[in-house]
């Protein structure tokens, strides 16, 4: 179907869908676009470019009303939205956003390996008490214990 076909069962304007569009908040145009009988295909992605109309699908429909309803839950823009698409997309993006994050509290630090180490080793030692005793183990250790602490 057409924008204005899409619009109308989404309940918005072609206007505020082709702005989802420039945001990245609808499916890939690569998915939806159909040639024309009789045309070449483009070569450009730009369906403007290429006189061709995008075609949404009811997948393209039910991704954009997901979108919307995100939107409304959460209380955020069509740009907050696609900002957060983007910090789940690009690592390098995600790592920037999670120091700001850290640094202003709202977002914990990752646990210092250093004490991990520590933690570990303190494990091993308290199993290595858990094990049985040795024979006579208790016998050397009673008269240095006894009397002879000062030797």
């Amino acid at each position: 179907m057409r924008i204005t076909d899409a619009a109308r069962r989404l309940d918005m304007t072609p206007r505020m869908l082709r702005y989802r569009e420039s945001l990245g908040l609808l499916p890939s145009l690569r998915q939806t676009a159909r040639r024309p009988a009789g045309r070449r295909p483009a070569r450009t992605a730009e369906p403007a470019a290429a006189g061709l109309h995008r075609q949404f699908t009811d997948a393209d429909l039910a991704a954009v009303a997901l979108g919307v309803s995100l939107e409304r839950r959460y209380d955020i823009s069509p740009a907050a939205l696609a900002f957060g698409i983007r910090v789940l997309a690009d690592p390098r993006v995600r790592a920037d956003v999670a120091e700001f994050g850290r640094r202003i509290g709202r977002i914990q630090p990752p646990p210092v390996r250093a004490l991990d180490f520590e933690q570990e080793r303190a494990q091993r030692l308290l199993r290595l008490g858990e094990t049985a005793p040795v024979p006579g183990a208790a016998r050397r250790l009673a008269p240095g214990l006894a009397g002879g602490a000062g030797r």
